[in-house]
């Protein structure tokens, strides 16, 4: 609880540093929509969709449930310890770019932006993953329910990391790719702790690079809506779920 309640109070205090920071240049500030990075393109999808081919095939496929199947044995054989940090984990990539920021390492966009895209990565991450926990019913390795595919922990942690990555690729590539290493590590851990076969956290990575792709791709549209409201006013609502605990996150444009 300790814990948890620090990491709310270091979150508050990024967010509401960036507020006073960003909010000065909003009326000013246009961004360039014809920037690469809201263009789709196939190549940009091969990743995701090799990670998300490799989970759903390893519903299926013999020898990829047979990776499935050896590694929790091997898990099992060397009972590592069970620790919650990968709850936390996920959502640190996300953390860390308003945390640069605040440190006056600019990325790509200022602070409205840059958390409509991150709420939109987080709406259509949810919509993937919620639906296919209830129509797949993969049973857990711990045997705790029928949700394990795709991993929404892995989702969340790899849409975090590829935010981050987006933002800060053009001019901090270092940084840009500092958010993977938290985004693995989530996802082994999903595994360790007998909460994920190896095939759900894949896909999982898959589903988060992919929320997050969508989410640059559609912002155009979405940012213009927000700045299009006559009573200039608007509001986005996301959800941040994971197995216990349900909560939501919102941007209020006024």
């Amino acid at each position: 609880m300790k814990f948890m309640t620090f990491t709310a109070l270091i979150c508050s205090g990024i967010l509401l540093g960036q507020i006073k920071t960003d909010s000065i240049a909003f009326p000013e500030y246009q961004p360039d929509y014809s920037d690469h990075v809201y263009k789709p393109s196939y190549k940009k999808l091969i990743i995701p969709a090799t990670f998300i081919g490799f989970g759903v095939a390893s519903l299926t496929t013999d020898a990829l449930k047979n990776l499935n199947t050896s590694t929790k044995y091997e898990i099992g054989e060397h009972q590592p310890k069970h620790i919650k940090l990968d709850n936390y984990t996920q959502y640190l990539p996300a953390a860390m770019v308003y945390g640069y920021n605040l440190a006056g390492i600019k990325g790509k966009h200022n602070f409205k932006e840059r958390t409509i895209i991150y709420g939109t990565s987080q709406l259509i991450s949810a919509a993937f993953v919620l639906p296919l926990k209830h129509l797949v019913k993969e049973e857990r390795p711990d045997q705790s329910n029928n949700l394990s595919f795709p991993s929404g922990h892995t989702a969340a942690a790899f849409s975090s990391a590829h935010f981050l990555f987006r933002e800060y690729k053009d001019d901090h590539f270092w940084l840009a790719i500092s958010g993977y290493p938290t985004a693995v590590f989530t996802g082994v851990y999903r595994t360790l702790n007998d909460k994920h076969w190896v095939g759900d956290v894949v896909a999982g990575a898959g589903f988060g690079i992919l929320s997050t792709e969508l989410a640059y791709w559609v912002f155009p549209l979405v940012n213009q809506l927000f700045n299009n409201n006559k009573s200039k006013t608007a509001m986005m609502v996301f959800p941040v779920l994971d197995q216990n605990h349900a909560g939501a996150g919102f941007v209020l444009n006024f």
